[in-house]
């Protein structure tokens, strides 16, 4: 309520003074020189006991009126962040951990094994030194209260000026590590802390190391991660950020390390086996307070910040409004933003909805860098954005699981357990940022249609950036309807040919996902439902390959899908429609491979299938080495079966590759035929974008070429023009 209409209602008579009124009884003349007065202050039977009444003095007279609203953002630019809170045990040091940003000059490159790489072996030895020790996390078997800033404790210092044993912490924010032990004067045996409140998910560690030599080369050894496969066997390095790096040079985290290996080591107990991460590494600077990551760090604090300065900014906060969806178990907020241009009466039922979230998986930080990219563009003011915002109004939860985040979880909440295996789950109390969030979706549905659900992940196992959709019932395909729903991650292919992979994507429901975010909000009739899976290594791709993503590379992935959602809703449909043309044309080519396959497969191929199988993140199975063993032995005995002999292999090659040839002449037949359609059909603008016809856009492949922008200027023409609805078939 404005000051200006609080004083019209306030323009009461003096008649209307009486010693009648029960609100005045209780005024004494001595605090009539007060402003404001707070009804709960005030012992008096006729008056209620309330904090939600004040009482201003004006005009020789008390007027209650109503508090205003509590703050509604979280963030506010007239004051301080929200505190974060932890469960009470946790020991936290009070020294902030703050990071610049930076990307390298250069492509990063991965590591490229020379065969001399050691696997260090560590027997269990009483004379071993143990220089960290991070106990705290053992204190209670469950959640059981949270502290704000946790419990405080001070930093760690070296024993004495002559000691040259690191010293290692990571009692900080999404800090995760917890056993040092030194097995030689340069070597460190190092052991992360599982999920809180589990005995299990191994994966994300970020630590800090101080008192460092340079020139010295130092091993460190991680030896306790679960997963039989890693990226680290790919190439994928460790990232390194220093202090004084950055302090004069202006440099932030790199990739670094030599002698990188991953193997299987000899910790295993009751059945279970362990795998270590080790690398070798010379730090740049003596006394120097230097950091290790699995991946790019974004904590909660860093969330609240950019929130704060979207809040704070007089034109973003116009179209970007920012709102508590709810509390999590430690009482940490989850935010919900609502982006859109704001709503006349006359379109607010026309405006299509679009859903992201992010990080309900806190070791996933590549997911958060992607959040930041999208949302830096869909709030810039570029002709592209303002016409997104136009259209569409977005629904974005930039951080689906805080408490993990803040406390160094890789796949967990505070209760232990997968919030995205529990979409399904009744149990607000028990998992509130999942249960909100389907409850906010479903409410929104019914108000407007939802166009698309993109929930951002990060993956252990495969390269590159691909999405998991979902293919739906023998009916739709029967209809054709799931060629249509591999659309917008062909487009995304097309638009992020050094990026992102289609041949990586993935369009099935298993049993086992049936409580994430993206197969439910599938059934829930959100047909363009995907998981965006995001490497925690680099690309294979283009003039990307062989090198790791940055952040910039992350966030740009934010500026391609908004490119590709203006692509995909395009009134001029060309692309939509050669789209769906290509993915038929691809599904034949797929019949006619599988119609005439041998199934003659090797152990090796079974191998890779299940290696780029979606358990690197849209999974919670266990990765146990003995049943993974188990599988794939299961999986070869089941394609012997079907074994030919020499002759009918060699006549099944030679019909193979005759067919191949006919496939050949007729996608060519079709390909002419369909330009010459287009070319016919399309308007001048299409025509003249292409001067070589629509041969030119046909020809790019799935991982070709970017696609031309001709459609945008077409339909920021038709939008400003009659801002109709856009219509997308079969959506």
């Amino acid at each position: 309520m404005s000051e200006d209409s609080e004083d019209s209602d306030r323009s009461i008579s003096d008649d209307d003074d009486s010693d009648d009124e029960p609100f005045l009884k209780f005024v004494s003349d001595d605090i009539h020189p007060c402003t404001l007065l707070a009804a709960d202050s005030i012992v008096d039977p006729f008056f209620p006991r309330t904090t939600q009444i004040l009482l201003e003095y004006q005009l020789g007279r008390w007027v209650p009126r109503l508090r205003e609203p509590r703050d509604l953002y979280g963030v506010s630019s007239s004051g301080p962040l929200s505190p974060t809170r932890w469960p009470y045990h946790c020991e936290v040091i009070d020294k902030e951990v703050q990071h610049i940003e930076w990307t390298p000059f250069f492509p990063e490159p991965v590591y490229v094994p020379t065969g001399l790489e050691i696997e260090p072996v560590y027997p269990n030895s009483k004379e071993d030194t143990v220089v960290y020790l991070a106990e705290d996390a053992y204190k209670e078997p469950c959640f059981v209260y949270s502290r704000v800033g946790g419990n405080r404790t001070s930093l760690k210092q070296p024993v004495n000026t002559c000691d040259n044993t690191l010293v290692f912490e990571a009692r900080f924010e999404s800090g995760n590590l917890q056993k040092v032990v030194k097995v030689a004067e340069y070597e460190y045996q190092l052991t992360v802390r599982p999920d809180l409140f589990t005995n299990k998910h191994t994966q994300w560690f970020y630590f800090q190391v101080t008192n460092t030599q340079p020139e010295i080369v130092y091993r460190f050894t991680i030896v306790n991660f679960t997963k039989p496969a890693s990226l680290y066997n790919r190439g994928m390095r460790p990232l390194f950020y220093s202090e004084k790096e950055a302090k004069t040079h202006s440099i932030g985290w790199q990739r670094i390390g030599d002698q990188i290996k991953y193997y299987k080591n000899n910790l295993g107990q009751d059945g279970r086996s362990f795998f270590s991460l080790t690398w070798t590494f010379q730090f740049p600077h003596s006394k120097d307070t230097c950091y290790f990551a699995h991946c790019y760090p974004y904590t909660y604090t860093n969330l609240q910040e950019y929130l704060s300065g979207i809040n704070s900014d007089p034109v973003r906060s116009k179209f970007c409004k920012i709102r508590v969806l709810c509390h999590t178990l430690a009482r940490n907020m989850v935010y919900v933003l609502t982006i859109t241009t704001p709503l006349k009466n006359s379109d607010s039922r026309k405006r299509k909805a679009v859903i992201l979230t992010a990080r309900v998986h806190p070791g996933e930080t590549n997911s958060s860098w992607i959040m930041k990219g999208f949302l830096d563009y869909i709030l810039g003011d570029s002709s592209d954005a303002q016409l997104l915002r136009d259209t569409f109004i977005f629904k974005v939860v930039p951080m689906l699981n805080p408490d993990g985040v803040i406390v160094g979880n890789y796949r967990c909440s505070l209760a232990g357990r997968d919030l995205n295996r529990n979409y399904t789950s009744l149990l607000k109390e028990s998992f509130p940022s999942v249960w909100y969030t389907r409850n906010m979706i479903h409410r929104l549905m019914e108000k407007r249609e939802v166009i698309l659900y993109c929930d951002l992940h990060g993956h252990s196992r495969k390269q590159n950036i691909f999405m998991y959709g979902c293919d739906g019932s023998h009916r739709s395909k029967a209809k054709g309807l799931y060629l249509q729903q591999r659309i917008f991650p062909l487009m995304l292919s097309k638009n992020c040919p050094n990026q992102f992979s289609f041949s990586a994507c993935k369009f099935n429901v298993q049993k086992s996902k049936e409580g994430t975010g993206r197969v439910v909000m599938w059934k829930m009739g959100i047909r363009n439902s995907f998981t965006l899976e995001a490497t925690f290594c680099g690309s294979t791709l283009g003039n990307k390959r062989g090198t790791h993503f940055s952040t910039r590379d992350l966030e740009s992935m934010g500026y391609h899908f908004c490119d590709s959602l203006l692509d995909y809703c395009d009134p001029d449909q060309s692309k939509y429609y050669q789209c769906l043309k290509e993915l038929e044309e691809m599904e034949k080519h797929i019949n006619l491979e599988r119609s005439f396959d041998d199934s003659d497969t090797s152990l090796v191929e079974i191998s890779m299938d299940v290696e780029s199988s979606s358990q690197g993140s849209d999974s919670s199975d266990s990765n146990d080495t003995q049943t993974y063993l188990l599988k794939l032995s299961s999986q070869v005995k089941n394609k012997k079966k079907y074994l030919k002999t020499k002759r009918k292999r060699n006549a099944t090659l030679a019909i193979r590759q005759n067919n191949r040839r006919e496939l050949s002449k007729t996608e060519i037949l079709l390909q002419n035929t369909a330009a010459k359609k287009i070319d016919d059909t399309s308007p001048p603008a299409t025509r003249n974008a292409f001067p070589g016809g629509a041969r030119d856009w046909l020809q790019l492949p799935v991982s070709g070429a970017k696609f031309k922008v001709y459609g945008k200027e077409h339909l920021l023409q038709k939008h400003e023009e009659s801002n109709s609805k856009v219509k997308v078939p079969g959506v």
